[in-house]
């Protein structure tokens, strides 16, 4: 399956802003802290985008509440605006604003419904990871929500678009398009990814702003890492020669953090290495609340380099 380029592209300030005055506003009203509720926030605006069965985000806030969530199950009227009638149903929609309704057009009552829903658990990290559970029922879910509220702490910000290439633009490597091409060592499969050649021990940077998910050893990987960045898309880096010293799981990177060295491992147990030329497989994966699909990277991987490029001009 493609992916548009989208996701490559920075939102205008004034959203981002208008975003962070929202989630400072309720932070302030329920004391829950503020990059949660963004990680919530930017987690289902990115599902919204990439699922049929979800309209399309059209506010400044994405968070998603059907009529029949919002009104309650048992409402006669989905489209119910009266937070007394609401209540009485069970229903999860609430006055945010301050107009007398709990309106699903407005984004202060969306932003607050959800954080009503979780006070109802306890604003510490504990108790919003059980909310989230209960809300949501998958464990990837929380634990790519709670990662994104950890990057957003970190840095203290929203605007985390910007990306590099995986390899030093100044390195002598190449690549073309291999996603999708088939794959024979360990029965038949699909590559799910773009190899870049270059020579043993070239620089391998994260491309993006993230957390790291996982490092560690897979038999036709080798030593490998994946990074989740804030857009829900998960950056996997395989045939490494080894990792940055003091790599681990979860930790915040941003694009040009080192994370390790192009390699030959792989295809084979642990410390299987030299099967092949050195070279990066780089692949991107898109998950959409129920599962994650792989996309064909190069297009993003040029975009990426042009952009850096650019910026070094800049500077």
């Amino acid at each position: 399956m493609s992916l548009s380029l989208t996701d490559a592209h920075a939102k205008s300030p004034d959203e981002y802003q208008e975003r962070m005055t929202l989630y400072k506003k309720v932070e302030t009203l329920t004391q829950l802290p503020w990059y949660y509720l963004a990680a919530i926030d930017q987690y289902e605006r990115n599902i919204r985008q990439v699922r049929k069965d979800l309209p399309k985000a059209e506010s400044v806030i994405a968070i998603y509440f059907s009529p029949e969530k919002w009104a309650g199950a048992t409402n006669p009227n989905p489209n119910e605006e009266d937070p007394a009638i609401i209540q009485f149903f069970n229903g999860m929609g609430v006055d945010g604003d301050g107009d007398g309704k709990a309106s699903l057009k407005s984004d202060e009552d969306v932003l607050y419904a959800f954080a009503n829903y979780l006070l109802s658990y306890g604003i510490d990290h504990d108790n919003i990871k059980i909310g989230l559970w209960n809300y949501y029922h998958r464990d990837k879910t929380v634990g790519i929500i709670v990662g994104k509220a950890k990057v957003y702490r970190h840095f203290g910000r929203l605007e985390l678009d910007s990306h590099v290439f995986p390899l030093p633009l100044r390195s002598n490597h190449s690549y073309r398009s291999t996603w999708g091409d088939a794959r024979g060592w360990g029965g038949r499969r699909m590559h799910e990814g773009t190899d870049i050649f270059a020579g043993y021990g070239v620089p391998v940077r994260a491309t993006n702003y993230g957390i790291v998910e996982m490092k560690g050893w897979n038999k036709f990987g080798g030593w490998r890492v994946g990074i989740r960045d804030i857009n829900n898309t998960y950056h996997y880096f395989a045939h490494l020669s080894g990792f940055a010293k003091d790599l681990k799981e979860g930790q915040i990177v941003e694009p040009g953090t080192l994370i390790g060295g192009v390699g030959s491992s792989g295809y084979g147990p642990p410390g299987t290495s030299g099967k092949f030329p050195p070279h990066l497989h780089y692949g991107m994966y898109k998950d959409n609340g129920y599962t994650e699909w792989s996309f064909d990277p190069t297009p993003h991987l040029g975009l990426w380099k042009q952009q850096e490029r650019q910026a070094l001009k800049k500077r």
